[in-house]
C-alpha cells in the first residue's frame, strides 16, 4: 500500500495506492453506493456490509471534499484519491480571532427543549450535544440504554436522538421503555442503515424520524424546528 500527500493548488490531495484484487469496471462506477460490493473471495466471504465507502465520500463532503476512486481492472490495484480545500490564514486585523463553528446554527431552536443524546460513540454524541447546546436545547448524554434510563429518572427529556445499535439494550428496545415512561416524547432514530425496511421497524418502534449517519446537521435542525 502506497500513501502520499501533496498540495495541489487550493486543496490537498491523499492518493492510497495498493497493488491488491482491483476493481472490476463494471463496479468502478458504482464503488461509492451504498451497499455496492464485489465479488468475494473465499477467504473473505464474510466481508463487511459494503457501506464503508459510502461513509468515507459523505464525511469527505461535510468538508467541501471530493473522493473518486480508479482501477484498471481486477487483479491490478486500485487507486482512492481524496481532494480537501485547504484553508489559508488571512492577513487581517481579525485573523487571530477563532471563528465561532457553531455561529450560524439557528440560536433559539431550542427554547430551552430537554433532549437526550443516546451514542456510544462518545465523540459523536459530544459534537451533536455541543451544535444543540448552541441551538438553545438543554442536553444529555447517554452512552448505552441502561445509562440512558437511570438518567430520565430526573430528566425528563422532550426529544431523544438514539442509536439504534447500542451495546446491552438496543435502540428498539430503549424508544419502548422511553415511550413508556413519556408518551409524548418525540423519538428520532440515528443508525447507519436507511433502506426502506431499516425505516419501517423503526417507525414501528415508535420513531417518528429516522436520521442516517454520519449525521447531517441541516436534516437534524429540520427535524427539531418542529418538534
Amino acid at each position: 500500500i502506497t500513501i502520499s500527500a501533496a498540495p495541489e493548488e487550493d486543496h490537498a490531495v491523499l492518493r492510497v495506492r495498493d497493488d491488491g484484487i482491483g476493481i472490476a469496471p463494471t463496479l468502478l462506477p458504482h464503488v461509492f453506493d451504498l451497499f455496492a460490493q464485489g465479488e468475494q473471495a473465499i477467504d473473505r466471504s464474510q466481508g463487511g456490509l459494503g457501506i464503508g465507502l459510502t461513509i468515507v465520500r459523505s464525511l469527505i463532503e461535510l468538508h467541501d471534499g471530493q473522493v473518486t476512486a480508479s482501477s484498471e481492472g481486477l487483479g491490478k490495484g486500485s487507486e482512492f484519491r481524496v481532494q480537501l480545500p485547504l484553508h489559508h490564514a488571512v492577513a487581517t486585523a481579525d485573523a487571530a480571532v477563532a471563528p465561532d463553528r457553531w455561529r450560524s446554527l439557528p440560536q433559539s431552536l431550542g427554547q430551552g427543549k430537554r433532549l437526550l443524546i443516546v451514542d456510544d460513540n462518545h465523540d459523536a454524541a459530544i459534537l451533536v450535544a455541543e451544535a444543540l447546546d448552541a441551538m438553545g436545547f438543554v442536553t444529555r448524554i447517554a452512552y448505552d440504554g441502561p445509562s440512558a434510563l437511570a438518567i430520565v429518572a430526573h430528566f425528563e427529556p422532550e426529544v431523544a436522538l438514539l442509536d439504534i445499535g447500542l451495546p446491552v439494550m438496543d435502540g428498539y428496545e430503549l424508544a419502548t421503555r422511553l415511550r413508556e415512561r413519556f408518551p409524548h416524547l418525540r423519538l428520532v432514530a440515528i443508525t447507519g442503515y436507511g433502506q426502506e425496511t431499516d425505516r419501517i421497524r423503526s417507525r414501528a418502534a415508535g420513531f417518528e424520524d429516522h436520521l442516517v449517519k454520519p449525521l447531517n446537521l441541516d436534516g437534524l435542525t429540520e427535524i427539531l424546528s418542529h418538534a
